[in-house]
């Protein structure tokens, strides 16, 4: 079994486009209606993760973020440096929701929303901790 996120932009090639200078996607192909040049379907690969995306298909009820009023998902990327994937996704133009900051849970992390109104937690793991370990700095610091 494998869980591979597929989301739905109002401009999935610009978002394509967004992901290649933000996280250093990597196309793997992307089909398109004839005529009208509609994305039906593209693949991207980010580091060793897989990304479906699609324009919106609003018969297929396919809206994204932007038709729906927002997310109620977070993408979240694992990257060997938070701070400057960061820089670089608002480079690209995401908007930072959140500051690179430690966390107690063992990582560095922040939020950035992407132009297309998915939000992503980006992170680098600082230490591994275990569940246990993990709980136990939480209560001490919501406390």
């Amino acid at each position: 079994m494998k869980l591979i996120p597929y989301i739905v932009c109002r401009d999935a090639p610009a978002a394509i486009d967004f992901y290649v200078a933000a996280f250093g996607a990597v196309e793997d192909f992307r089909m398109t209606e004839p005529g009208s040049g509609k994305l039906g379907h593209a693949e991207l690969e980010i580091g060793d993760a897989r990304l479906m995306l699609a324009d919106e298909w609003p018969d297929f009820g396919a809206l994204s973020p932007d038709s729906i009023g927002g997310t109620a998902v977070t993408l979240y990327l694992q990257v060997e440096d938070v701070d400057a994937v960061v820089a670089q996704a608002e480079q690209a133009g995401a908007m930072v929701l959140r500051a690179p900051a430690d966390q107690s849970f063992g990582e560095r992390t922040a939020t950035v929303q992407d132009p297309f109104g998915h939000r992503w937690m980006l992170a680098t793991v600082k230490e591994v901790l275990t569940g246990e370990e993990m709980q136990k700095r939480w209560e001490a610091e919501v406390g």
